[in-house]
């Protein structure tokens, strides 16, 4: 009974993937399953990934579990971001035991190759979320590194006191800087030529007529020592 039930399956089976299905042995075939992925600019390059199954009836099967493999397809395929059936194989099949012990004494294949269809497109549209997420991850990291550019330093208790007296210090010096200027230009301004007295006033002063001709006099006429006596008094 099981040899029939295993040749119906295998017709039924041929009529669902008509293109896809191939014989190895009377007990054996393979099945290319390609997976229905969503558009993804990020996956603009990469074809949607093909899994073949093999499959292997034992001789009681359907009460026993088909003998299930996992392989890429023949022809060379260019690597996709997120799937590759050499690392996931494992998970994979592990996957489908479920559907099997659900199944045991029924013609399960069809229901294995669509739970394992899911399962691979389910693994895909994970890694792209995750992949996303570490985009926009980076993204906002990148943006928050550029917003510091923009942002002071927190106003805290300590840092205000800090500018406080940075700020206090500042403007001590400044100050003392401006007096210094100003005391300076007052002692420039308090400099002042010798007086020169007239006729008038070294008359009056009882110096006119009191010089030798020729003796220590000035170009007028003066003494010059009492002429410096006159200019230190005045």
């Amino acid at each position: 009974m099981g040899r029939e039930e295993q040749v119906e399956e295998r017709e039924v089976l041929d009529s669902i993937f008509p293109d896809e299905i191939t014989d190895i042995s009377e007990t054996e075939y393979r099945i290319s399953i390609k997976l229905d992925l969503p558009e993804d600019d990020s996956d603009e390059a990469s074809e949607p990934p093909t899994i073949v199954l093999y499959v292997r009836y034992p001789e009681a099967y359907p009460d026993e579990a088909p003998i299930l493999d996992l392989s890429p397809p023949q022809h060379a395929a260019p690597p996709h971001p997120h799937f590759a059936v050499s690392a996931d194989k494992v998970r994979l099949l592990k996957g489908l035991e479920d559907a099997i012990q659900e199944n045991l004494g029924m013609a399960m294949v069809f229901t294995l190759v669509t739970t394992l269809k899911e399962e691979a497109e389910q693994l895909v549209a994970d890694r792209r979320a995750a992949a996303a997420k570490a985009r926009e991850e980076l993204i906002l990291a990148a943006e928050r590194e550029e917003n510091k550019k923009f942002h002071g330093t927190p106003v805290t208790p300590e840092t205000f006191m800090r500018w406080r007296e940075g700020f206090l210090k500042e403007m001590e010096e400044k100050q003392r800087r401006e007096e210094e200027e100003k005391l300076a230009e007052l002692k420039k301004a308090k400099v002042k030529e010798p007086v020169r007295l007239t006729g008038k006033q070294l008359w009056e002063c009882g110096l006119a007529g009191k010089v030798d001709e020729g003796e220590g006099e000035d170009d007028d006429g003066i003494p010059t020592e009492q002429v410096e006596k006159i200019k230190i008094e005045a």
